[in-house]
């Protein structure tokens, strides 16, 4: 008989770990204690030799699902001092902090079941919860995770929920959100006018729901506008109302076989649906004409993640439209008074509760490829899971860029990207972001020794980094856009260099000062060269030229040699450009998108950022046809006006618009494939990331990596970040390492 000493550090808190180790020591035969602390559980234990090393080998293989169990620290052959049972001690706070903290999770099937079961004493309770599913990173405060240092801390368990909390039988076993109508949270239903609609509170929103209203719903991390998905003119209303004229609306379908009714899902779609995650998967539509959810071929669905949506939906409503609560450019609504607020005159009610959030989060949107998860923003559900990346340096915050907005912190070689921000374009958005990043700082326990952010000098996030930075005498390192980029798909697949990149995007700011953004670069995190990139495009009017395409359509068809004088103002624009007058040239390849988009006729006024070449994509028809490929030059540039021309030639030939932006696709494919090639040429590697904005168009992500592979070279994709500018933190904190004197 011995007795040992054993910390286990990861997300081993607010998970079932210390009643699924209760389980487990006694199957083994041991005795001993557990307790919380700030960097993980300690346990001692007492038992034969042989019993206690059999349980350290078996623990990481029958660990809880939502545990990740990043280290086993175990003293052997101290005194034995005559335990008995198994205790859970009280939490301990030590000085460094190195615990791992769950994401929320979603309603798991026992309590969904006890939920909708009239005997059981919490049937139809809206905060039902157990150490499997429920709230976690929106409602903590502070570590270690008791329930004082969360939201329900206001909330004292009534005695049958406090036998539950102390009872190891019981699935509830220490699970802090605990509660039932007795002693928890409660919703309430407001009229329009903030006044207490009386009876029961779900009931009567789903009355209204039904009733074609528009309602405000407090979920786990902000609270959505939700409004019947089936009445066209409800939801063109609902448009109306918060001003998002057509970025699509994402959907909440009661269940899988709902979303079937409108989308296509293959097995692993539902599988990643109905995971613990729950994320908002971009579906293919069944019927693909544009309507007032979505204009594209895609609709972003997800399913009940809070018993409140599971008893919303009931068994009669299949869809709702589910939106974050906001107007355009600021953070999601999360704060009841605020709700009452700032939606006064969008919603026709709220159905609130009295469960504070924390930390605000949207919800997750992701497209399946390959079998996986590839995402378009990473937050609820997955954050602040961490991003393991071996070498990764301690203590870096990474400030990202200006567009979905988001940051990066490190504690050894765990990377803690953050929730989604927003577009870092006004004050309550950066407000937003220095308090949480500030959460961060105190949730990991760790002050950055080094900040690392965009070179753009107009980006709010590159302003907060240089006088954080001089105001606490931090190094501060700046990175450029695209090798941003491209470390972070390198650290997203756990490459280490040198690979070629292909990072197309909008815009990023150059190292020659001119925008950036369909490059190929060959490098690691310490370094790159400018390989390649497409043929500078003149943005007439600058920024306007984002918004108003047909200003990069004539610049195009000018440079392209072609016929000017069907677009609008072309007398006005061939002056502006005659003079140079506020016309910088861009590489970006969401501008040629834009472009291409305007002049075959599908997008000439976007109403938000990217959408034609969104809408370019949507309308693709199946066409093996391209355009010659032309490269040239130092770096090796794209010139794009041979594929204008034959855009042009065949667009006036009559064929389909939906053939010629295949067609358009196709040869940028060619062209990919051509720039990757002869970077591998010149270098010997075979290793290329795909990382920008652009590769969330689906056409070109199907098909790009398959023709990468036939020429011979190794496609790495973005997984556990976006692809988007949201994941380029990453990559500025492997940057920013890298450049620290080892």
């Amino acid at each position: 008989m011995e007795a040992a000493a054993i910390k286990i550090h990861g997300i081993v808190q607010g998970v079932g770990f210390r009643p699924f180790m209760h389980r487990m020591v006694r199957q083994y035969g041991l005795a001993g204690s557990i307790r919380n602390t700030s960097s993980g559980v300690e346990l001692e234990l007492e038992g034969e030799r042989e019993a206690l090393e059999a349980f350290l080998r078996e623990l990481p293989k029958r660990a809880p699902k939502l545990a990740l169990i990043e280290q086993i620290e175990a003293e052997y052959g101290l005194p034995p001092r005559g335990l008995t049972g198994f205790t859970i001690l009280r939490s301990h706070a030590e000085e460094k902090r190195n615990t791992l903290v769950s994401p929320d999770i979603g309603i798991c099937e026992d309590c969904r079941r006890e939920l909708l079961d009239p005997r059981d004493r919490r049937f139809r309770y809206p905060f039902i919860n157990c150490t499997n599913c429920g709230p976690r990173f929106t409602i903590i405060r502070d570590l270690p995770y008791d329930r004082a240092l969360t939201s329900m801390g206001r909330f004292p368990m009534c005695p049958d929920c406090d036998r539950e909390y102390h009872d190891i039988e019981n699935r509830r076993y220490h699970a802090q959100p605990d509660a039932c109508p007795v002693c928890g949270p409660h919703v309430v239903f407001l009229g329009g006018d903030g006044r207490e609609v009386p009876g029961d509170g779900i009931e009567t929103a789903r009355a209204w729901l039904k009733a074609g209203k528009i309602l405000a719903v407090k979920g786990l991390g902000g609270v959505h506008l939700a409004c019947r998905a089936d009445d066209p003119d409800l939801v063109k209303e609902l448009r109306r109302r918060k001003e998002r004229d057509e970025k699509p609306f994402a959907l909440m379908c009661r269940d899988a076989e709902a979303a079937e009714k409108l989308c296509f899902v293959s097995d692993v779609e539902r599988a990643v649906l109905e995971s613990f995650h729950k994320p908002i998967v971009l579906l293919e539509k069944r019927d693909k004409r544009p309507s007032p959810l979505s204009e594209n071929n895609w609709l972003g669905v997800m399913l009940p993640y809070t018993p409140l949506h599971v008893l919303l939906f009931g068994d009669d409503i299949d869809a709702l439209v589910m939106t974050s609560a906001n107007l355009s450019d600021t953070p999601i609504v999360f704060q009841n008074e605020e709700a009452l607020e700032r939606l006064h005159g969008i919603a026709d009610g709220f159905l609130l509760h009295n469960r504070d959030i924390q930390t605000r989060c949207d919800d997750s949107l992701c497209w399946v490829v390959d079998g996986k998860e590839y995402f378009a923003r990473r937050s609820r559900g997955y954050v602040p899971f961490p991003v393991r990346v071996p070498g990764a340096e301690s203590a870096i915050l990474a400030c990202g860029a200006e567009q979905k907005a988001s940051f990066c912190l490190s504690r050894g070689d765990y990377c803690f990207p953050s929730q989604h921000i927003g577009d870092l374009k006004n004050a309550e958005t950066l407000e937003h972001y220095e308090r949480q990043i500030a959460h961060f700082e105190r949730l990991f326990d760790t002050k950055p020794r080094l900040l690392v952010c965009d070179k753009h000098p107009d980006y709010l996030s590159t302003s907060y980094a240089r006088q954080r930075a001089a105001r606490e005498g931090i190094g501060l390192v700046q990175v450029q856009h695209h090798h941003a980029h491209l470390a972070a798909c390198m650290a997203d697949n756990g490459l280490t260099g040198p690979v070629i990149g292909l990072i197309w995007d909008g815009v990023g700011y150059g190292d020659d000062g001119t925008a950036w953004g369909g490059e190929c670069l060959i490098g690691d995190y310490k370094g790159y060269t400018h390989f390649g990139s497409l043929r500078p495009i003149p943005l007439i009017g600058g920024d306007r030229a984002v918004k108003e395409l047909d200003r990069v359509a004539f610049a195009l068809l000018r440079e392209a040699g072609c016929d000017t004088s069907g677009i609008p103002n072309a007398a006005f624009f061939e002056k502006m450009l005659s003079a140079g007058l506020n016309c910088p040239r861009s590489s970006g390849m969401g501008r040629l998108f834009d472009g291409a988009a305007a002049i075959l006729g599908i997008k000439r006024l976007a109403s938000y950022e990217g959408q034609g070449a969104v809408l370019l994509e949507a309308a693709a028809e199946p066409d093996e046809g391209r355009y010659p490929v032309l490269l040239e030059g130092e770096p090796l540039r794209f010139d794009w006006r041979e594929l204008i021309r034959g855009l042009v030639r065949d667009r006036d030939a009559g064929v389909s618009t939906g053939r010629l932006a295949a067609r358009f696709m196709n040869t940028l494919i060619d062209m990919a494939v051509e720039m990757a090639l002869a970077a591998s040429r010149e270098t010997g590697i075979r290793d290329l990331c795909l990382s920008g904005g652009s590769f969330q168009n689906q056409y070109l992500l199907r098909r790009l990596p398959q023709a990468l592979e036939k020429a011979g070279l190794r496609p790495h994709l973005h997984r556990r970040v976006s692809c988007n500018d949201e994941g380029i933190s990453l990559g500025q904190l492997m940057i920013g390492g890298a450049s620290l004197d080892k």
